[in-house]
């Protein structure tokens, strides 16, 4: 899961689209016109094990824009990762107008340790780390990777999430708004062909963009339009999130006009904004009362915290009226950590 952070309004220009179809490089990957080619970035050992990050790049046979397709920020968070390979098994090249880059597992050592929210490498959450520093901790310097190798060769890009290991979520995309007009109607035009029917508007600045934090955030900074979608829960990889997250990656492709046929139109979305997440006051066992999607009142019970031996530390309530956007669905939460998100809905 993600959050947000700020940005500086007249900071960038949009990224235009290249005129010509230009071989393109991520990492050790070397692109060419109407093929698919797939290797590693490595991220070389500093006081530690390194990774190698593995990424695919599809260029069509004739010019377009590069959409970056970003999946496995967080390790636990399966369906986007499914879906790429998806994409990458069933794309042709030749009917693609522009190119893809496919960051298949952004965070190998989370995924292969099986961890939510933090790198069992340096205990750090790889959405918190951007732009990342090229010496920095095993996260950062994976983030300096991704910002320099993908996000600032792309011209529009998507962060495929889910609710984590231990979040119960009901699909939603997270569109930005940052005030320059161009760039909030390129990603809102992605945000709608993604395909969800909750769109939670994030109207909050966009940061600095040496202090960016987070994949999308990132690329905002840089003027690239960005979304961040999030299909699945509980670590559960079934085709019901992954068809969601692979059809949302086809659908912004038409939408862009890098493959042939018209996007299919979303006319059915509930607009939520105003959202929060809400975190727990101690570390103990928790108890959701709700569900993913349920509406709640101002003061609603969310869940209840308990200690180690079942006494009750604190009812745990909606800060004001909504939708439950994700409820934490396993007992063990931190202090400070989230036990939800509400949003509201978007009166107008």
């Amino acid at each position: 899961m993600i959050r947000r952070c700020q940005l500086l309004p007249l900071l960038v220009a949009i990224s235009l689209p290249a005129l010509a179809q230009n071989p393109l490089s991520v990492g050790g990957v070397a692109g060419s016109p109407g093929e698919i080619k797939s290797g590693y970035i490595e991220i070389d050992p500093l006081n530690d094990a390194g990774t190698r990050i593995p990424v695919s790049i599809i260029q069509g046979s004739s010019p377009g824009p590069t959409l970056a397709l970003i999946a496995g920020t967080h390790g636990y968070e399966y369906p986007g990762i499914t879906a790429l390979q998806r994409v990458r098994a069933s794309i042709d090249p030749k009917q693609l107008s522009g190119s893809l880059v496919l960051v298949h597992i952004a965070n190998p050592p989370s995924f292969y340790a099986r961890t939510i929210y933090y790198s069992p490498a340096d205990g750090q959450n790889l959405n918190r780390m951007y732009p990342g520093i090229a010496d920095g901790t095993l996260s950062q310097r994976i983030a300096f990777a991704i910002t320099s190798e993908v996000i600032e060769q792309a011209d529009y890009l998507v962060d495929l999430h889910a609710g984590d290991g231990n979040e119960s979520l009901r699909p939603y995309v997270y569109m930005p708004f940052t005030g320059n007009t161009q760039l909030d109607k390129a990603a809102k035009g992605i945000a709608m062909a993604f395909g969800l029917d909750h769109i939670v508007i994030d109207n909050r600045p966009v940061s600095n963009p040496d202090k960016s934090l987070y994949t999308d955030m990132t690329a905002l900074t840089r003027g690239v339009p960005a979304i961040t979608s999030e299909t699945g829960q509980m670590g559960s990889n079934d085709d019901y999130w992954v068809d969601k997250a692979e059809f949302g990656v086809w659908n912004v492709m038409r939408h862009l006009h890098m493959l042939p046929g018209a996007a299919v139109s979303n006319d059915n979305i509930v607009w939520l904004t105003d959202s929060e997440v809400v975190r727990s006051p101690a570390s103990g066992i928790f108890q959701a009362a709700v569900k993913d999607g349920y509406a709640i009142a101002e003061g609603g019970l969310m869940g209840t915290l308990f200690d180690e031996f079942g006494d009750e530390i604190q009812k745990i309530r909606a800060p004001f009226a909504g939708v439950v956007n994700y409820v934490v669905g396993t007992p063990p939460v931190s202090e400070g950590e989230p036990v939800g998100m509400v949003s509201k809905i978007k009166a107008d």
